[in-house]
């Protein structure tokens, strides 16, 4: 059965971006050490040959990758990183934009992007019945914010950088008033990262 799960590198402090993130920086200001470990080895990535990293790092990226059946991004970071030309860096993947207006003339490339304006519970469901048996990734912190106050999210990858940013994007903002307990599966350490999973239990 296929999961809705939010795989995404952080600070320490709980930032996806540094602050003033753009198209010339998407990952904002000091923000590249959140990814640094996509880059910190000599192990190619299968997923995308653009990808090196530690032997740990690859394991756990192409894991990741090989699961996904499909992806649910936010609007801003589509615009933010030019909808990766039109072809997101996990391959093929069908990838879901959550948007309250669909671009004129988004970029073509290799990835099937489809447009959902009505809402992040149907973007899920539409998500989800491409994905099959495999997972739905959350990749942004708008989706996962909306997923988590609805309760759609089912567990956490987090990629946890070794840094405090003090600003920028914040990953847990706006979640809602209820509590959500989670659930330790997994706690890798990796290059420069350290890896943990983490199961929605209500």
């Amino acid at each position: 059965m296929s999961k809705v799960i939010l795989n995404i590198s952080m600070s320490l402090d709980g930032f996806i971006a540094g602050s003033n993130d753009n198209q010339k920086q998407p990952l904002g200001e000091k923000g590249d050490i959140l990814q640094a470990w996509m880059f910190s080895g000599e192990e190619t990535s299968w997923t995308n040959s653009f990808f090196n990293l530690s032997s740990i790092d690859k394991n756990v990226f192409d894991s990741g990758a090989e699961k996904t059946g499909a992806m649910i991004v936010g609007r801003r970071t589509y615009d933010i990183v030019n909808g990766w030309g039109g072809s997101h860096p996990l391959e093929r993947v069908p990838v879901f934009v959550l948007t309250h207006r669909i671009p004129e003339d988004p970029p073509k490339g290799t990835t099937p992007f489809t447009f959902i304006t009505d809402g992040v519970d149907q973007a899920v469901k539409q998500a989800k019945q491409v994905a099959e048996s495999k997972d739905v990734s959350v990749g942004t912190a708008s989706v996962a914010q909306q997923c988590i106050e609805l309760g759609l999210l089912d567990g956490l990858e987090l990629h946890i950088a070794p840094v405090l940013l003090g600003k920028g994007v914040r990953l847990f903002d706006h979640i809602g008033q209820e509590t959500v307990v989670l659930k330790s599966t997994e706690v890798i350490e990796g290059t420069g990262v350290i890896h943990v999973k983490y199961d929605v239990l209500s």
